[in-house]
């Protein structure tokens, strides 16, 4: 069991640790760059025809709202003029470029979040609340069907972040990527590029965190008589 939470958290925090150095790498402001972050969104938005489409400050994560057609990043992000600003707000506009041609993954991927909401409500609610209290109570009989809901609530988990993960790298390297190396110097290309790559492998993290849950769920479960 040790063993599995050490891997856990090895796998969880290196991810995120390259992801922040890649993000603050990229982030110094560029005295020659023309345009902030929502400046160049703008442009690109415009250039695309997406005028129903919104910029706005997001107060959590950088993404985009496909119910409001609201591209919401960190209001950092909208006012500097640094590579990691204008690429990450290039991606997001790029899954707004995705949802206006309808792209399959993109779609796919809603509905199945919002089909298997509950699901996985339920089995996060089993693994933080439920199985500690069945444990501290004794009522065993019920691990058994803790266990398999929190099981089935991972494997969805995988299968979203799976489809999150080709709608990312679509986002990146087909919508964003093109965009960039049209409006930007050459010399900055590479960077654009590593930061593409981040913003779109920030999904592995939760790849491989239901990956080593749900090997811990079902050593759990072949333990349960």
């Amino acid at each position: 069991m040790i063993v599995y939470l050490i891997i856990f958290l090895i796998l969880s925090t290196a991810p995120v640790i390259w992801l922040n150095y890649v993000f603050h790498k990229n982030d110094q402001i560029l005295i020659n760059m023309p345009f902030t972050g929502l400046e160049f969104g703008k442009l690109i938005l415009k250039d695309y025809g997406l005028t129903e489409v919104k910029i706005e400050k997001s107060l959590s994560v950088d993404h985009y709202d496909l119910l409001e057609k609201k591209v919401k990043v960190t209001q950092d992000r909208l006012s500097k003029k640094s590579l990691t600003a204008i690429s990450i707000v290039c991606h997001e506009i790029g899954h707004a470029i995705q949802h206006k041609e309808k792209y399959k993954a993109l779609e796919q991927r809603t509905s199945l979040v919002r089909n298997t909401a509950w699901i996985s409500q339920i089995g996060s609610s089993i693994l933080l609340i439920g199985i500690p209290t069945i444990l501290a109570t004794g009522y065993y009989p019920l691990i058994k069907v803790c266990l398999l809901l929190a099981l089935l609530s991972l494997l969805i988990g995988i299968i979203v972040h799976l489809i999150t993960l080709e709608v990312e790298l679509d986002a990146s390297f087909n919508k964003a990527l093109p965009i960039l190396i049209e409006k930007v110097p050459p010399e900055y290309h590479d960077s654009c590029k590593s930061i593409l790559r981040a913003a779109a492998f920030t999904y592995v993290i939760g790849v491989v965190r239901n990956f080593v849950s749900l090997r811990f769920i079902w050593l759990m479960l072949s333990r349960v008589r």
